[in-house]
């Protein structure tokens, strides 16, 4: 029970079907910094209320200590080394399903249940994870790296209802956060402004900003605040002789802490049609190898068509049919055959069929 509306909807439908149901709040950012953005206390009174009108007890969790070792240190490890991670997805793998079924275990639970919005089929050889009904809240992507004996005793309630639908049963049982926001923030860390949080962890080192052609630009801030494909905030005004295109980072090199940015929207130097994923994790089944299926670089992403092929060293190359923008190191890769989520990783590296001709030698090594 996480405050939200989604988790709280998720409780009424397991008593309406006829569960014995007990929810748990779980704290995970030991900080309270008294500041806007720390809503775990709200947020905390939201689940008592709905729990109270639900007639159902609360427990109260902290697993700070298990995030901070196994979400949070790896995702600051990340940003020192250039790359962008996606918290999201190790939280789900390390604590939701991890640590919250091992503590709901401990209280005498059967079965978990969260507010994703996914699918789980069950059947004599296993789990398959399955999209949401709702296209455009499917979560699946945040949950391909759980494996799937972990999904075994899991029931997401909200699978096959779109998310209108969910706000409306919630009014109709009187919640009084029917119409709250969706979290957007950090898992667990909540709303805050992230190049301030981030500065807390990781130093900014100034270093110079490069065309991908090798012309100088300005001076960026340090490496970690920035993402592939960003356009806000790289603070270079237009050049005299410049078509009035915005630019946008192309890359990022450790080397010379340099931040290389090409100008429009539809440079090549934003584009990759090759990436490699080094501990690949499959939820169920693999897939064929060689194999066709369809994959995200990005949670709201189309299904992009790919060949999954391994190296034989346990990595996979994903050749795209056709270039992705801003696949970006560090970020996962979620897998698609169908409706069924097949897994993912960690994009480890990018390249191309054809290098772009207007780039210098120091971005094709990068690739």
């Amino acid at each position: 029970m996480s405050g939200g509306v989604d988790s709280s909807v998720a409780a009424l439908r397991l008593l309406e079907a006829g569960h014995e149901v007990e929810g748990l709040f779980m704290k995970n950012w030991d900080e309270d910094d008294g500041t806007e953005y720390c809503t775990a206390r709200v947020d905390l009174e939201d689940a008592q209320r709905v729990c109270e009108r639900l007639g159902i007890r609360l427990h109260t969790a902290s697993f700070a200590a298990e995030y901070w070792d196994n979400v949070f240190e790896h995702f600051i490890t990340e940003y020192q080394a250039g790359r962008t991670p996606n918290p999201d997805v190790l939280c789900n793998r390390e604590i939701k399903f991890n640590v919250f079924i091992d503590y709901a275990r401990q209280l005498g639970a059967e079965w978990i249940a969260t507010g994703h919005y996914a699918r789980i089929r069950h059947g004599d050889d296993g789990v398959e994870l399955l999209r949401a009904v709702d296209a455009r809240k499917d979560q699946t992507y945040f949950l391909q790296a759980v494996p799937g004996d972990r999904f075994r005793r899991c029931l997401f309630p909200l699978g096959e209802l779109e998310k209108d639908a969910v706000r409306r049963i919630a009014a109709r049982a009187g919640f009084a956060n029917h119409a709250k926001k969706d979290s957007t923030g950090i898992c667990f860390i909540g709303e805050r402004r992230f190049g301030d949080f981030l500065e807390r962890y990781v130093a900014r080192e100034a270093g110079p900003i490069r065309s991908v052609e090798g012309r100088d630009l300005g001076t960026h801030e340090g490496l970690s605040f920035y993402t592939i494909g960003q356009r806000q905030g790289l603070g270079i005004g237009g050049l005299k002789d410049g078509d009035g295109a915005p630019w946008y980072v192309a890359d990022k090199l450790l080397e010379g802490n340099r931040l290389l940015v090409a100008q429009g929207s539809d440079h090549p130097a934003l584009f990759h049609d090759r990436l490699r994923v080094t501990a690949p994790t499959w939820i169920s089944r693999a897939p064929p190898i060689p194999g066709r299926c369809t994959a995200k670089i990005r949670y709201r992403q189309t299904d992009q068509p790919c060949t999954l092929v391994h190296d034989g060293d346990g990595a996979l190359e994903v050749t795209f049919d056709r270039p992705q923008r801003a696949v970006t190191p560090g970020q996962w890769i979620c897998f698609y055959d169908g409706e069924r989520c097949l897994g993912g990783g960690v994009i480890a590296e990018r390249s191309r069929t054809v290098e772009p001709a207007t780039e210098t030698s120091d971005r094709r090594k990068s690739a």
